[in-house]
């Protein structure tokens, strides 16, 4: 998906809009002084002939005359002061693009800025899509641009060698990578429920269906199934809750080798990032619905859906490519 759309942001900001970059900009002077036509010197930084043209006449005028370090820093203001301007029709439609992938305005102002150098804060992505009066763009929101309330978790009062968060290693603060947070999607009236894991650092998310509900022993085999793979250096601690379905945490410290730690009950922000991964997931699968008719294959593809997404967090690359960099 991400490949998709960087190669229609390419057509789009080649022909159609272009912010240089500082080192485009060198480039450009680099050209001059080797006395490189327009042409070649386009080519060689990837832009159109026009915009090396008139970047020449707004920054120098002449090509004797063109100063690549002021050309930048005007520039820089210059984008500051217009970055919430009337945006043009094709900024539009690259920001329509990266919302009906599902991504947030924050992601997508960051992703354009990281990529394209285009400025658009993501409060006027979000007038963007208050304006659109088909809603669409709406749809595409995590919360469809409404507000819920939430509900709290019944927890377990006795689980057999419960081992506090407060007891867990300093360094597993969410930077390193290894430290894993779980939890589970229950459908309406308890029917169905969905094990959810992430790896705190990258926000990497994995979902497996649980056709026991939360019966514990099986969700424990599948916890085993899905980490199985990251067994070592990339599984060193996993947090949850204090649900009834996490009560054979012993099984899978023992089958993974990983301590498992329960965060304090009505604490859930002792575990965000899990919170955070399942309300991603709540997008493509709202309250209501029976989990009963979410078929593996839908799972999978909401998971890789979320995976690829830009996260601020990350400086806007994906968790999936950031958490496979570890294994290169």
């Amino acid at each position: 998906m991400e490949t998709e759309v960087s190669n229609r942001f390419d057509n789009f900001v080649l022909h159609m809009y272009n912010h240089l970059t500082r080192e485009q900009r060198y480039g450009i002077y680099l050209g001059l002084q080797e006395k490189k036509s327009l042409k070649a010197i386009a080519q060689a930084i990837k832009v159109s002939e026009s915009t090396v043209c008139r970047e020449i006449k707004r920054h120098g005028g002449s090509r004797s005359g063109y100063n690549w370090v002021a050309a930048d820093e005007k520039a820089k203001k210059l984008a500051h002061r217009t970055s919430n301007r009337k945006l043009k029709p094709e900024i539009v439609m690259l920001i329509n693009d990266c919302i009906t992938k599902d991504w947030s305005p924050r992601q997508t102002a960051g992703w354009l800025e990281k990529n394209y150098s285009i400025k658009v804060s993501h409060e006027a992505i979000y007038q963007i899509i208050r304006n659109d009066k088909s809603g669409v763009l709406a749809s595409h929101c995590r919360h469809k641009m409404k507000y819920r309330h939430h509900w709290i978790k019944q927890v377990a009062k006795n689980i057999p060698g419960r081992v506090s968060i407060h007891e867990r290693p300093k360094e597993a603060d969410g930077s390193r990578f290894g430290d894993w947070e779980m939890d589970t999607i229950v459908g309406p009236g308890n029917k169905g429920a969905i094990l959810t894991l992430t790896e705190r650092s990258t926000n990497f998310i994995l979902a497996a269906n649980l056709p026991n509900g939360k019966n514990a022993a099986a969700l424990a085999s599948v916890v085993w199934r899905l980490l199985l793979p990251y067994k070592g250096f990339a599984l060193k601690t996993i947090t949850t809750d204090n649900g009834s379905e996490f009560a054979e945490h012993l099984s899978i410290s023992k089958r993974l080798k990983v301590p498992v730690f329960f965060a304090d009950p009505y604490s859930s922000w002792q575990k965000g990032a899990i919170e955070n991964a399942n309300k991603l997931i709540r997008q493509y699968i709202p309250k209501e619905m029976e989990l009963n008719f979410i078929s593996d294959k839908k799972l999978a593809f909401i998971v890789a859906k979320i995976n690829d997404r830009p996260r601020e967090k990350l400086d806007f690359e994906s968790p999936k490519k950031r958490f496979f960099s570890f294994f290169d």
